[in-house]
């Protein structure tokens, strides 16, 4: 079973990087039209109903899963799941996650389960990849919306969704990106300490208190039509942050009646104002890159823009000296 899999993971790998070497040739990057040919390979979905919705949904996130796990978590309610946003093309930042911090078999006794999101390439070319990558890996979900930045906020959505129909019973969630580092020892046995009682309606990571960008240049551009206060509510960086499993059916529910917003995190902030949840800042997570040295990881939780190289290297480097003191 073993070679079966080594075999299909050196034939994935062969294959990504042969379909991205055409897509390079082949594609241009500047227009793409819709393709309806990603094939459903698993839309097991139980019907959860979310109580107590009243009104009409303005943002009733109806999205079908083409590539589900709806038994992931039903053996065992996991200790922590881990959404990580990610790309089509990035096969080797989700192989150098699934061989880090993002193993699933990092920590005995203590279950966790690692989940990349996706929408629906334009390309069915990668489309086909990623359900190939599925196939081995059964650690990926995808909805029928156009992965694109501006719906990131879905993505976040999905997993917020997912969370709340097929694994409720987890203690905490953490969603982050494809190009972060994270310290799980710091995560699981600093922050989290899975001998405690689980936290309810908590939230934490680098909280933000800022306001709309205004400059149609900027990457983070709000327009005042879709955002016309002058402040945002306190928020956590998107690029990593935990919460109590009950929140992200909170989230979900209340994002069903909040207009949607491109900024994720942003979003994310408004959801829990609505709820009453305020965001608890904690210093260890990080939303820049920091120079790697042993004793500086070893304080932190996250840090950003970490290629799967330096992924890698720094896992490596962490684990063989954890017997050296700082």
């Amino acid at each position: 079973m073993a070679s079966k899999v080594s075999c299909l993971y050196v034939l994935t790998v062969v294959c990504w990087a042969s379909a991205l070497w055409y897509l390079s040739i082949t594609r241009p990057t500047s227009s793409y039209t819709v393709h309806k040919s990603f094939r459903t390979i698993s839309i097991a979905r139980k019907n959860v109903s979310f109580g107590n919705i009243r009104t009409r949904p303005i943002n009733p996130h109806s999205f079908d899963f083409l590539i589900n796990e709806p038994e992931k978590c039903e053996k065992n309610a996991p200790f922590l799941v881990i959404l990580i946003s990610t790309t089509h093309k990035e096969f080797d930042a989700r192989q150098a996650i699934r061989e880090t911090w993002g193993d699933e078999n990092n920590f005995k006794g203590i279950k966790i389960s690692t989940l990349f999101l996706l929408g629906k390439n334009t390309d069915p070319v990668l489309n086909q990849m990623v359900e190939q990558e599925s196939q081995i890996f059964h650690d990926i979900i995808v909805e029928d919306f156009i992965d694109s930045y501006h719906n990131l906020t879905l993505k976040t959505l999905m997993g917020m969704r997912w969370v709340a129909t097929f694994c409720s019973k987890a203690k905490y969630i953490m969603k982050t990106d494809s190009d972060i580092f994270v310290n799980m020892d710091n995560l699981i046995y600093k922050l989290l300490k899975p001998n405690t009682k689980p936290r309810r309606r908590y939230f934490t990571g680098y909280v933000i208190n800022g306001g709309p960008i205004r400059d149609v240049r900027s990457k983070w551009y709000m327009p005042r039509d879709l955002y016309p206060d002058s402040n945002y509510p306190p928020f956590c960086s998107g690029t990593g942050y935990i919460f109590s499993a009950d929140v992200a059916e909170m989230i979900y529910k209340t994002s069903l009646h909040t207009r949607l917003l491109h900024l994720e995190d942003v979003y994310v902030g408004l959801c829990l104002r609505k709820l009453g949840i305020h965001p608890f800042q904690n210093s260890g997570f990080n939303h820049w890159k920091m120079a790697y040295s042993l004793c500086r990881y070893r304080r932190v939780i996250t840090v950003h823009q970490i290629s799967p190289e330096e992924m890698h290297r720094i896992w490596n480097d962490m684990s063989s000296k954890k017997h050296l003191r700082c």
